[in-house]
């Protein structure tokens, strides 16, 4: 890494039996204005797919949400890795696309658990898994971002499970 990258650490835990799941795209020094706008952009399309996280509205309306903020402002989305249901099991049902169409997919139910994860990219929506098994990046090298919260939806909406709260912001 060098003074300008971007690098997203995707961290998960275990509570009780339960697992949680979120991820945050750190600055390396300082970086572009550019980067910094597809950092706030992906941060944002969080939370508008978060706020489709409510009981009667299907997993579709999320990756919508998502999509269409992004694609609107120039940006692309990675259709390889997507959210997912999380329990007991780190990766549940349903898979939790960060595109799609509005009213398909599973149904959002109260009780439901979910990882939501953004990852948006500055050029084409490709991206290569590395050998190592773990890294994955564009295939064209731009950068892209991700960011990723735990939902459960309860009384009828997203209730946010983890927290951005203790992280240096430097956008």
């Amino acid at each position: 890494m060098k003074e300008g990258d971007i690098v997203s650490i995707d961290i998960g835990t275990v509570k009780n039996e339960y697992n949680g799941d979120s991820a945050y795209t750190y600055c390396v020094g300082e970086v572009s204005d550019e980067i910094k706008k597809l950092l706030r952009v992906t941060r944002e399309s969080l939370y508008i797919g978060i706020e489709q996280a409510k009981e009667g509205n299907r997993i579709g309306d999320i990756g919508n949400a998502i999509q269409t903020y992004c694609e609107k402002l120039g940006y692309t989305v990675v259709r390889e890795l997507v959210g997912h249901g999380i329990g007991r099991k780190m990766n549940e049902a349903p898979e939790v696309p960060n595109y799609g169409r509005r009213g398909t997919g599973p149904l959002i139910k109260n009780g439901m658990c979910i990882a939501i994860e953004p990852m948006i990219n500055m050029g084409s929506k490709n991206v290569v898994f590395e050998s190592d098994g773990w890294t994955v990046r564009t295939k064209d090298r731009k950068p892209s971002a991700h960011f990723e919260h735990t939902i459960a939806v309860r009384n009828g909406k997203a209730d946010i499970l983890s927290t951005f709260e203790f992280i240096k912001d430097n956008l």
